[in-house]
């Protein structure tokens, strides 16, 4: 169950990101926000779900919104990420799991009968007002971005 409501003001975090930055809700004021939480770097869905919102980067850009991807990973591991698979997009890394346990991913899950926690594959849209204008929870990759981005298009008509 997410602890953040739709309609809600959204969790506020700072964290860092690629190339020494950090990054935090209150430099998006005015702007939209796609917040989305990702298992692991480098991993098939994650590697997917990172592309495609590098793919449609320049059409959220032109809507005046931003797109940050979140896991656990390192700033590290994400820059290697961004190398590798050409990602255009920022990712923060919550090292200390603050930001994934207020916006309520951090949960069980179960892999071949061993219990554990991890990510809930989750995306929040976040309008200019810090209000969640969307939660998409239990997110299926395929076709996901373009999904987030006919939103952000109705949201804004």
């Amino acid at each position: 169950m997410m602890s953040v409501q739709k309609g809600e003001i959204a969790p506020d975090f700072t964290m860092p990101i690629e190339n020494g930055g950090t990054t935090a809700l209150t430099d998006y004021k005015g702007r939209y926000l796609v917040l989305y939480f990702y298992p692991k770097d480098n991993t098939p869905g994650c590697t997917v779900e990172a592309k495609d919102f590098s793919a449609f980067k320049a059409d959220f850009d032109k809507l005046g919104c931003d797109i940050i991807g979140v896991s656990r990973d390192s700033v590290k591991k994400h820059e290697n990420f961004i190398a590798k698979q050409e990602l255009t997009i920022s990712l923060g890394a919550d090292l200390e799991g603050k930001v994934t346990e207020d916006y309520g991913v951090w949960v069980e899950k179960k892999m071949y009968g061993k219990t554990y926690m991890g990510i809930q594959r989750a995306t929040f849209l976040i309008g200019p007002d810090s209000k969640i204008v969307e939660i998409w929870p239990n997110v299926k990759v395929k076709g996901h971005a373009e999904d987030v981005l006919a939103t952000l298009k109705k949201a804004q008509s």
